[in-house]
């Protein structure tokens, strides 16, 4: 019954996508199986690209859904059909629509007449006006200073960027004609989009693209590909209001990247505030983030972190570590920019933007359970992934030197160079704590340091070989010992998505009776792992 609830619940249809062959004749065979089974269709899409057919239709019964299925698949020229929560056009309705809202300057689109047909929450705000009563409105009633009738029709009908006034204040609007291919084609005019700036909006952009320092994008090191695309995007996302996810390894530089995101943004000259989740335990977190309000008095109330921060930024460190508890609770004021204090029925509402970084696999997380999927796709609005130092060669010896600069300067010592067989040394260890370990690494050769050239032996790393990969130089105990330690650490980490000894025998290819007694020689259960 799990296919059919998930699609019930994906806006009350039933999606299908058929991967066939392309056979005159295909489409009408499946149309007739449906036919047959008295399916009411909705929705049918065909991606001729990708030789894929979709179909929607109204909750069928689980009895009938079984047998419709392999029916479909009997069919020549039918290689797949599996269940989607999206038809092609709807997801890219959803896409428009979160790009919209996500967009921090308004945008209005008329049609040839001048017609309000769609505008976005920030043009809404600029207009002081709601979606509804502006829709089917003429666009000269709210712009003054530009005769659109009169640019309409006009014979060449091409892009402006103007001056005009809304509620007596000015703002700069970029206004883009619509045009539509005929069959013969040339284009017919169908309307314009309309992109609205205010000055204050315009001094922020300017502000921003003008701030320097270490708490900017120049502060990363991006000398190769990957990191060079990861920085293109991140000052592209920092403009806009949608949560952004920043996953990647420890050590990589994910909050860095999260400050660059917030002073490169409107909300700059705000508080720029981290919680880490995985440092605080459950209940503490959550005060922590919403704030709480004291059972004996309730004037004695502490603000949380939304509530410092509002008009600015909250970095989420490690948001998978969340509790479901406080996952909830954060996915109701992504929802609508609410919360309560802890120990509170008041509602307290403010204007945050959420950054969240994670070393885990989140979609892994929600597939076992352990994160929910709603809140999931509610911070992966947008995403970067901050590859590992070992896959970015490029960017280790300028780190290096930038680091060996900086700590020199610290001590007040003469900048030593870097000798080329610790070149050759640096960028094939492949730094499991990445940047992190780079920079500490750094640090302490540098500070013991009396020569004027830094070479290999000054560099004091865990050794590494190809086929036997770390072994660290302060290894202590005995054989036995230390696969105990790599046992209780492997079913540490398997077992909250193997939540029972049966399972995670099956998982390892053991007896039950062999991982409960590992199980309970290493006080592994439900009360000492989160599951």
């Amino acid at each position: 019954m799990g296919i059919l609830r998930d699609q019930r619940d994906s806006g009350g249809l039933m999606r299908l996508e058929i991967q066939c062959a392309d056979r005159i004749g295909i489409a009408q065979e499946i149309l007739n199986i449906l036919v047959n089974y008295q399916v009411d269709l909705k929705g049918i899409e065909v991606d001729a690209l990708h030789c894929k057919m979709y179909v929607s239709f109204p909750p069928i019964e689980f009895d009938q859904f079984q047998k419709i299925m392999p029916e479909i698949r009997l069919i020549d020229g039918v290689d797949d059909v599996k269940t989607t929560a999206f038809l092609p056009s709807e997801r890219e309705h959803i896409e428009l629509n979160t790009l919209l809202r996500a967009l921090p300057d308004g945008v209005i689109s008329i049609d040839n007449k001048g017609l309000i047909r769609l505008c976005n929450d920030a043009a809404c705000r600029d207009l002081n006006l709601e979606q509804e009563s502006l829709i089917g409105e003429n666009i000269n009633s709210y712009l003054k200073g530009f005769n659109f009738s009169r640019w309409l029709e006009s014979e060449q009908v091409l892009g402006q960027t103007t001056r005009v006034d809304i509620n007596n204040e000015d703002f700069i609007a970029d206004i883009l004609p619509i045009s539509i291919p005929d069959s013969d084609d040339s284009l017919t005019l169908a309307g314009a989009v309309i992109n609205i700036k205010s000055q204050s909006r315009l001094g922020q952009q300017v502000s921003a693209f003008r701030r320097q320092g270490n708490e900017s994008f120049s502060g990363i090191a991006s000398h190769s590909s990957a990191m060079k695309r990861v920085v293109r995007e991140a000052r592209k996302m920092a403009q806009l209001e949608a949560p952004i996810l920043i996953s990647g390894e420890t050590g990589t530089g994910k909050e860095l990247l999260a400050k660059a995101c917030h002073y490169a943004s409107n909300r700059s000259v705000k508080p720029f505030i981290t919680l880490s989740c995985a440092s605080l335990p459950d209940d503490v977190a959550e005060s922590e983030l919403f704030g709480y309000v004291s059972l004996d008095d309730d004037t004695l109330t502490k603000r949380g972190v939304l509530e410092q921060a509002d008009g600015g930024t909250v970095f989420l460190d490690e948001v998978g570590e969340m509790s479901s508890q406080l996952q909830t609770k954060l996915l109701r004021f992504l929802q609508d920019g609410t919360f309560r204090r802890v120990g509170s029925e008041s509602e307290v509402k403010v204007n945050v933007r959420i950054l969240a970084a994670t070393q885990k696999d989140l979609p892994g997380m929600v597939q076992e359970g352990a994160f929910r999927e709603d809140l999931y796709y509610r911070i992966n609005v947008l995403n970067l992934e901050i590859a590992p130092l070992r896959d970015r060669k490029a960017d280790i010896v300028p780190l290096a030197e930038f680091f060996i600069a900086r700590y020199s300067h610290q001590l007040g010592r003469a900048i030593p160079s870097l000798n080329e067989a610790c070149v050759d040394y640096l960028q094939s260890y492949p730094w499991p704590g990445n940047v992190r370990q780079l920079e500490n690494s750094i640090y302490r050769a540098v500070s013991l340091l009396d020569e004027s050239e830094l070479g290999v032996e000054h560099i004091q790393l865990p050794s590494f070989t190809q086929d036997l990969g770390y072994l660290e130089s302060d290894f202590e105990g005995t054989l036995d010992q230390a696969v105990k330690r790599f046992e209780s650490t492997l079913l540490r980490k398997l077992y909250p998505a193997y939540p029972s000894s049966r399972q995670l025998a099956k998982r390892l290819g053991l007896s039950h009776t062999a991982v409960a007694n590992k199980l309970r020689e290493y006080g592994i259960n439900r009360k000492t792992i989160k599951v």
